[in-house]
């Protein structure tokens, strides 16, 4: 094979991944006109067109769909062999792709990733922050970020964090007008701030569970978020009692800001981990990352 053509083929899934000429010319370092000249150049050279044009979006054809599905793989082949080479060098490097949720990201992901970076010079890493439940195979990703609750049963999971809790709220001015709740059942009576999740579209049920109970809550209030910190915002104004982790509510807590309702009905559940497919075969840089996040406590 010709050099060029490889250079097509990459250019190729560069867009196809990216779902925009824009985007891949960014990813590639080469600029628009040139990329989808080159688009033209191998879709011409095979006589199939590979990809379908809109004003506003570019999807693989039925061929380029097949082609991919052929390049994919090899192409994951290359990157591995070329990772397993550079392992060969004295320093580990290479690139590590996470998909992680804001909290992990703020609370256990970069105080670990901080001193692993400067203790690795050669190693980068690439984060993205997304509360939706990737497809890190699909997506490209090394690993992510997730509960362990969460976690496909095909993957391999690390813990990363401690147990955690979900812990109703609500500060001291809402609780002084309005009363404190005593069971899951009094929250009907109250203002109760929702959260409706991103990628699912529907309202997050409040779940708690005492002496062996299980009990899943609906709801009620006039405001409705999809942003953790929008909820944290109307909580300390007083506008109702919101339900977030524990951890996330605690300095708001410990400054007397907020109130921690219903604790007994609030049960310890696993935390964040670390999962990538089994299949993977780790280079010395993933291994590394890994043993770094592992929670030892």
């Amino acid at each position: 094979m010709q050099r060029e053509h490889m250079a097509d083929l990459i250019a190729f899934i560069a867009v196809a991944d990216e779902g925009s000429f824009t985007r891949a010319a960014a990813k590639l370092d080469s600029s628009q006109s040139a990329l989808s000249h080159t688009i033209r150049r191998l879709e011409a050279r095979l006589g199939v067109r590979l990809l379908a044009r809109t004003t506003r979006s570019v999807a693989p054809t039925e061929a380029g769909e097949r082609l991919l599905a052929s390049l994919r793989p090899a192409m994951e082949e290359i990157g591995l062999s070329l990772a397993s080479i550079s392992e060969l060098r004295e320093r580990p490097a290479g690139t590590i792709r996470l998909t992680t949720t804001e909290q992990a990201a703020h609370e256990l992901l970069w105080p670990s990733l901080k001193p692993f970076l400067e203790r690795y010079p050669d190693i980068n890493v690439e984060v993205s922050v997304d509360s939706g439940l990737s497809d890190i195979v699909a997506d490209r990703f090394d690993a992510g970020i997730r509960l362990g609750e969460s976690v496909a049963r095909d993957m391999i999971a690390v813990c990363i964090g401690p147990e955690m809790r979900l812990v109703p709220v609500a500060s001291p001015a809402y609780l002084a007008r309005q009363g404190r709740p005593e069971t899951p059942h009094d929250l009907a009576a109250h203002q109760c701030i929702n959260l409706r999740f991103r990628t699912r579209g529907n309202l997050y049920a409040w779940e708690f569970e005492k002496d062996g109970r299980a009990l899943n809550v609906r709801v009620d209030g006039q405001l409705t978020f999809n942003s953790m910190p929008m909820i944290l915002r109307a909580a300390l104004d007083g506008t109702g009692i919101a339900i977030m982790m524990e951890s996330y509510s605690r300095p708001y807590v410990e400054r007397g800001e907020l109130v921690p309702l219903l604790e007994d009905w609030c049960q310890p559940f696993p935390g964040y981990h670390l999962y990538y497919p089994s299949r993977r075969q780790s280079s010395a840089a993933f291994r590394l990352l890994v043993d770094a996040l592992r929670w030892r406590g």
